[in-house]
């Protein structure tokens, strides 16, 4: 069922995704949805841990065997890809609060967030300052990628030489520090 949401929201944006919808993509009766979830809610917080924990195996594996400006790029391309591919889905982890530690969610989140620690690894970032070299490659990233996918790019020149353009940057700023 969260698949089938999932990619339900994909195709019509979170923000359009309800229960009767899925109902019908599903060929069931929307009562019947909710043997399998709680409703709505407990439907988009699901479609977050699936995306998380795709977005966490699609960035894992894509900086595998590299270091530095490489790692920094296997990591910006793969997140890329998968918020420009599932955006629904990934719009359900924006916002979402884990309720503790255990929670599936926090978990999921860890994992994506252990992958962008490591590409962080091969630039000499203090401890101390990690969460904000996190939250500046997440920003660069998710932003580039949430405005391609909601068609913010307007301009003539070629996105894939801008995102290179947003990779080198982040990779000058992450050595500078």
């Amino acid at each position: 069922m969260v698949a089938a949401g999932a990619a339900l929201a994909d195709e019509v944006g979170l923000a359009n995704l309800t229960m009767g919808l899925l109902a019908e993509r599903v060929g069931v009766r929307t009562p019947s949805l909710y043997k399998h979830v709680g409703g709505l809610e407990d439907l988009t917080r699901r479609i977050a841990i699936l995306a998380l924990n795709e977005a966490a195996d699609a960035v894992g594996g894509a900086i595998q065997g590299y270091a530095g400006r490489d790692a920094l790029a296997a990591s910006a391309r793969a997140f890329r890809t998968f918020v420009l591919q599932h955006p629904g889905r990934y719009a359900a982890t924006i916002g979402a609060q884990p309720s503790g530690p255990d929670d599936p969610l926090a978990t999921a989140g860890g994992r994506l967030l252990d992958s962008f620690k490591a590409v962080l690894r091969g630039y000499d970032i203090p401890e101390a300052d990690t969460d904000h070299a996190l939250r500046t490659l997440r920003s660069l990233v998710h932003g580039f990628a949430t405005l391609q996918a909601g068609n913010g790019f307007q301009w003539p020149a070629d996105i894939d030489e801008s995102f290179e353009w947003l990779i080198d940057f982040g990779d000058r700023g992450l050595r500078g520090r």
